[in-house]
């Protein structure tokens, strides 16, 4: 592998903020020692201005990482694995797949995509599954991440971008309310778009722990809302009630730019504050002084993160925040806004092009025929072949290996043994596939499992495009050569879709498949259709929508929403019973969450030895006085069990975290892996998994004395 000789400016491969970093030839090591491919440097950029995580600063780390794949691999059939040729490896996979679909039907091959692939690689993979494979059975891990958040912003706005202004609107507000969000460890570049409002003693963070991000609120008039976990909901129900109540809200906003105003007020009558203090653990003076502070004048945000949304009614709590938002008039205002902080890298647009079960390019709903028409027009295909809407994750995960279900799986850009809920049973019908094939970088836990592993091009590998969390998109750009042995995933789908027969044409060059996606996605609500790599190339921002003619949409709804009479729908929404009973027995709560130096299931940043040397292994976080009734003191094994699984962890025993809850990382696989204990149940609306609220009881782990 050899870099290029030139500098070269891209966008870190981690989160969702993109930020811009310039990779540069690394210079010569005169001690004979390793030498990196290529160094980083920030680069001044709206998101970032020229900083970088941990993560960032470590990520050209990976590009020559000695655990690299660097050849497809086979099952034998003692279950190792040995290198073998691409062409008898893609053969292999079209001959199992085309016998599959003969004797079971197009719906038992699924696909299983990712938050960080290329927009590129997102729409080419949802292609792929409708035209080659002509299956409805794909989604992604994104499901896991923002479809709460989604689906809420579709049914209020008639749309879904996760920040609906450019993050550096953030920089002049005065007042802004963080709720289940800890970005000081999950993007902390962000933080310099709080530090405003942070100066002015307006921030304002709900968490049941006292994060790093809470600690901010901590000079000053900021305030740190401890709410138990799952009460998010009634909390925003107990806020709305006094804006109403004190008629604190924006009467002529709500009056020229709303529907659904009286249903909403008569949903949140009972939620009078004192009985939303017993629910929560938030005392009714500091909801009050919550709920004037954001309604008390401009440069006042309300931003929701994964904390509020990973529950079975994720959808209608963020929709609880963007009511709350509506009321005071924040959307659409200059210098105020509601929005939500995607995660993964390309989490934004890797759910605007096609890998989501319900949705073609453009972000259009798979259901519309006028959608129907144009994507075939595009694709060349007739209407009537394109598949009808599939299935979310959970629900396709748990089709796998069973009779009528799925027999084959094709995994791209996501570990599903480690990220998915209730991971035990995943792991065991993962095994049970007649073919599992995953395509990564690294030998994942999930590609431990398969019967293929292909492997594919980095993010320093590709040219490509992604979209922030600000729906700007911007350029992947080449700094290096892949390994000779690696491939990229457009070239995989393109030589597949060949020995598949498929009727669409497949195209291996990252710009004509961008030119494809743009032209699939006009007309759509994620219209890209006016631009191009020439243009992205030029520096110009680019966010969508962005028809031809047009500069882009930096601010949605200064105007009008994109319902069909411009206004934004006033949702009713009520608490519903939790999927298992939190604290029975005894029992604490669950919640799971991510830590600086890691990153989702830890592909990647386990392998980064400056990442993994700060924060090795999983743990338990406990208060001292839980830890204390069980008997146990800080880095003792404690035992946590439930009825999906049991694990053994040291305890972290800090007072920064409620009695009645447990803190687990969710980056660990194998035995320490989060999600062995957490719920599948799921969102009705958004198939969102209940990540967030698990009963599980602790005690001190029995420890085996060797004689």
């Amino acid at each position: 592998m050899s870099s290029t000789a030139v500098h070269t400016d891209t966008h870190c491969p981690y989160c969702a903020l993109q930020c811009a970093m310039t990779l540069n030839p690394a210079p010569h090591d005169a001690t004979g020692g390793r030498r990196p491919l290529l160094t980083v440097s920030g680069r001044d950029f709206p998101t970032n201005r020229g900083g970088l995580c941990k993560k960032g600063w470590t990520a050209a780390e990976l590009l020559d990482s000695p655990e690299r794949l660097t050849a497809p691999l086979v099952r034998t059939a003692d279950g190792g694995f040995r290198e073998a040729a691409w062409e008898m490896v893609l053969d292999r996979i079209a001959e199992s797949l085309t016998a599959i679909r003969v004797e079971s039907g197009t719906d038992a091959v699924g696909v299983f995509g990712g938050g960080g692939l290329t927009n590129e690689k997102a729409y080419a993979l949802g292609k792929f599954a409708r035209t080659a494979l002509g299956t409805s059975r794909i989604d992604y891990n994104g499901r896991f991440c923002m479809s709460s958040a989604a689906a809420a912003g579709n049914r209020a706005f008639g749309v879904d971008r996760g920040l609906p202004f450019p993050v550096e609107d953030l920089d002049g507000a005065a007042m802004i309310l963080l709720l289940g969000t800890n970005v000081a460890e999950t993007m902390p570049p962000f933080l310099g778009h709080l530090a405003g409002a942070q100066a002015a003693g307006g921030l304002i963070v709900v968490d049941p722990r006292r994060s790093a991000t809470v600690r901010l609120t901590e000079e000053g008039r900021g305030m740190h809302l401890q709410a138990a976990p799952g009460t998010d909901l009634i909390l925003l129900l107990g806020l709305t009630h006094i804006v109403l109540a004190e008629k604190l809200y924006d009467a002529a906003f709500v009056a020229t730019r709303t529907n659904g105003f009286a249903a909403v007020r008569r949903s949140v009558s009972t939620w009078y504050p004192e009985r939303v203090a017993a629910s929560t653990g938030v005392p009714a003076a500091q909801l009050r002084e919550v709920a004037r502070r954001l309604a008390s004048g401009a440069g006042t945000y309300i931003l929701t993160g994964r904390g509020v949304e990973q529950h079975v009614d994720g959808t209608d709590t963020a929709t609880a925040a963007i009511n709350l938002a509506l009321l005071l008039g924040l959307p659409g205002r200059p210098g105020s806004g509601y929005g939500t902080l995607t995660g993964q890298g390309n989490g934004q647009g890797g759910r605007e092009h096609g890998q989501k079960s319900d949705q073609l390019p453009g972000y259009r709903r798979i259901t519309d025929p006028a959608a129907r028409r144009h994507v075939a027009a595009v694709w060349g295909v007739d209407e009537s072949s394109i598949p009808g809407p599939g299935i979310p994750a959970v629900q396709l995960l748990e089709q796998l290996g069973v009779p009528g279900g799925i027999r084959a799986l094709l995994v791209h850009g996501s570990n599903v043994v480690v990220s998915a809920p209730n991971a035990g049973p995943v792991r065991e019908r993962l095994a049970s596939l007649d073919l599992l094939v995953v395509s990564d970088i690294f030998f994942s836990e999930t590609a431990a499992l398969a019967d293929v592993v292909l492997p594919v091009t980095q993010w320093a590998e590709e040219e490509g495009t992604m979209t922030s969390l600000e729906g700007r998109v911007i350029r992947r750009r080449q700094a290096t050569q892949p390994p000779g042995g690696v491939r990229s995933e457009l070239w995989i789908l393109s030589e597949l879709a060949r020995r598949l027969g498929s009727p669409a044409r497949f195209d291996s060059d990252a710009s004509a498949v961008f030119d494809e996606l743009c032209r699939a996605s006009a007309g759509g609500i994620a219209d890209y259709s006016g631009l191009s790599y020439e243009l992205l190339d030029s520096g110009a921002p680019a966010f969508w929508p962005y028809p031809p003619g047009s500069t882009g949409t930096p601010r949605l709804f200064a105007d009008r929403f994109f319902t069909l009479d411009g206004r934004a729908v006033l949702v009713p929404v009520t608490p519903r019973p939790k999927a298992e009973e939190l604290h029975r027995d005894g029992a604490l709560t669950l919640i799971t969450g991510r830590l600086l130096e890691q990153y989702q299931s830890g592909t990647q940043t386990r392998r980064v030895a400056e990442l993994n040397d700060a924060q090795p292994e999983a743990f338990a976080q406990l208060h001292p006085a839980t830890a204390a009734r069980i008997g146990v003191a800080d880095g003792q094994p404690v035992e946590l069990r439930n009825d999906r699984g049991v694990m053994v962890l040291p305890a972290r025993v800090s007072a920064d975290i409620r009695l009645d809850t447990v803190f687990l990382p969710f980056h660990y696989p194998g035995d320490a892996s989060a999600n062995l204990l957490t719920q599948d149940a799921t969102d009705p609306i958004s198939g969102m998994p209940d990540f967030k609220t698990a009963a599980v009881h602790v005690r001190a782990a029995r420890v085996e004395v060797q004689a």
